[in-house]
């Protein structure tokens, strides 16, 4: 999956550790899945290998950062409990909500 600008938003799973999550952003996410489990350093090496659970694509980088940090907050954690029923399958859509 790739488009222009950082418009992607994913989580990631720990395989390592199924209770581990990783919320990011990205212009490419099969290449950044990649740097996930490849890469030199950062915060997921110690919880390798990681897979994709959600990706969602926004229409600019801004609305996706927006996201981002929701999901990244609390209310964030728990919404995407309850909505995006993070499961052990791979999820892809395309997201028009707006957030706020």
């Amino acid at each position: 999956m790739e488009g222009i600008g950082q418009r992607f938003v994913y989580i990631l799973r720990s395989q390592r550790d199924p209770s581990r999550h990783y919320v990011g952003r990205t212009a490419n996410v099969d290449e950044r899945l990649r740097w996930h489990n490849e890469g030199p350093s950062g915060n997921t090496v110690p919880h390798r290998p990681w897979r994709i659970l959600v990706a969602m694509e926004f229409g600019d980088g801004s609305t996706a950062t927006r996201c981002e940090r929701y999901l990244k907050s609390g209310s964030g954690h728990a919404f995407a409990k309850r909505h995006l029923r993070l499961s052990n399958r791979l999820n892809r859509f395309k997201c028009n909500q707006s957030f706020r």
